[in-house]
């Protein structure tokens, strides 16, 4: 019986919701603005679309965990993101967590036998 389509994709989105946030941040090591973020991203695998992008841009500088600044360059104005000191620490914080919880996730895989040992 196949699976019920926008079941899967909520499903997916789910997943992928909290993986952006850390793929985000790990990219604003570097100062960066939306579009050239969004390009580097789709490049690793992790393609977003402006409508998720930028309400999540705002969401986490809201939260202290990105700083921005408006600049011209190229004779355009483009606001420019680069994660804040804070950021850095709740990043740090949430690779630990990604990683533990990539590691249980391997455990609960192979003992089900769907793992890739």
């Amino acid at each position: 019986m196949p699976v019920d389509s926008a079941l899967f994709e909520n499903l997916r989105n789910e997943l992928r919701r909290g993986s952006l946030v850390l793929a985000v941040l790990t990219q604003l090591r570097s100062e960066q603005y939306g579009y050239t973020l969004r390009k580097a991203l789709a490049e690793h695998g992790m393609a977003i679309d402006e409508g998720t992008l930028y309400p999540l841009l705002r969401r986490l500088e809201t939260q202290g965990l990105l700083v921005s600044e408006w600049r011209e360059e190229e004779k355009r104005n483009k606001r420019f993101y680069k994660i804040s000191r804070d950021g850095k620490l709740v990043l740090k914080q949430l690779l630990a967590e990604w990683q533990g919880i990539g590691l249980a996730l391997e455990e609960v895989l192979k003992e089900s036998g769907h793992g890739n040992s």
